[in-house]
């Protein structure tokens, strides 16, 4: 689980990072993020019901992405509001795939280290 303090919680800092981000979108990801000002870096997950209409799967890819996210915090920049999107690709994927694909987008927008 990802420390509060490292959630996009609100409704208006999604937006920011949706509309005002720079994009890497990959086979079942997308990733969108933006410069903050706060001295650490914050991540939400967008998960629709076009991946799964049960919850219990669209949880299992949350978990599953932040464990990721935890793995990979120490090589990533601060200061960035990052916003994940999934596709319903990403249903059928495990741990170490997601995780690929994490670094592979954080890599094209220049967030790791």
């Amino acid at each position: 689980m990802l420390p509060r303090a490292n959630r996009l919680l609100k409704k208006n800092d999604f937006n920011n990072v949706w509309q005002n981000g720079r994009s890497a979108f990959g086979q079942f990801l997308g990733i969108k993020a933006i410069k903050n000002e706060l001295g650490l870096t914050r991540f939400g997950i967008m998960i629709g019901l076009k991946v799964s209409k049960k919850a219990v799967e669209r949880n299992k890819i949350k978990r599953r992405l932040r464990e990721a996210i935890r793995a990979l915090s120490p090589l990533l920049n601060l200061n960035f509001d990052v916003a994940i999107s999934v596709l319903p690709a990403a249903k059928e994927k495990n741990l170490a795939e997601l995780k690929n694909a994490l670094e592979e987008g954080f890599k094209r927008l220049r967030i790791l280290k």
